[in-house]
């Protein structure tokens, strides 16, 4: 039995949005990424597990909606949940199991900003020569923007969650572009996530430096 023939049925049609088939794929895709999402922003250990399965499923739909950037990426993903997954449980440092909340640094900002302009336009100059891909910058800026939300996620920077909120405004009307409706709408629940989950890692911050300045504990944990 072949891996299409065990993949077909995921990509069986399950509903019709706007005139257009949603597959079991990208229903799945929906529902691990709001979860996956709303676990991050509660510091919750699971969020890892849930977001590999949820990459899982987007390799499947990205590849045949033509987002070959974005089903790429999701391999890097899985990497970076793995080291995110280790770094949040032994990140913090001697005598810490926890990772805390920290704001991005001037000289990571340095790198992530040089890193994104490079991937932006390799990527673009890649899809545009070898594919047939009909969104070659757009795939590209939203697999940079990615990237580097997913090192401050790994890192838990704050940030991390301005450049979640930065991509998912480019993947809402992208994605409705490749009539991938079920998809825009879950970035659509995705940016309001990541408000959610800036103000609460804000409040996890703000809480950790009135500990530090009184002498107390922190009290902030990585939630498993």
């Amino acid at each position: 039995m072949s891996l299409a023939h065990i993949l077909e049925p995921l990509q069986q049609p399950l509903f019709t949005l706007l005139g257009t088939p949603v597959s079991w794929t990208e229903v799945l895709g929906f529902g691990s990424g709001a979860l996956c999402v709303w676990l991050v922003a509660r510091q919750h250990l699971a969020n890892w597990p849930i977001g590999i399965a949820n990459n899982l499923f987007f390799i499947l739909l990205f590849t045949q909606s033509g987002l070959y950037a974005d089903a790429g990426l999701q391999f890097v993903f899985i990497a970076l949940a793995a080291y995110g997954w280790w770094t949040w449980t032994h990140g913090g440092g001697p005598g810490s199991d926890t990772l805390p909340v920290r704001r991005t640094s001037r000289t990571e900002w340095i790198w992530l900003l040089a890193a994104g302009a490079v991937a932006t336009l390799a990527l673009t100059l890649l899809l545009d020569r070898a594919t047939d891909s009909t969104v070659p910058f757009w795939d590209a800026l939203t697999t940079a923007l990615s990237l580097a939300a997913t090192y401050g996620q790994c890192r838990k920077r704050l940030e991390s969650w301005w450049l979640w909120i930065a991509a998912d405004v480019v993947y809402v009307p992208l994605y409705a572009y490749k009539e991938l409706y079920l998809t825009s709408l879950l970035y659509v629940g995705f940016m309001t996530l990541c408000v959610v989950g800036l103000l609460g890692w804000r409040r996890d911050l703000a809480g950790a430096a009135a500990a530090d300045a009184d002498g107390a504990p922190r009290t902030t944990e990585a939630r498993a």
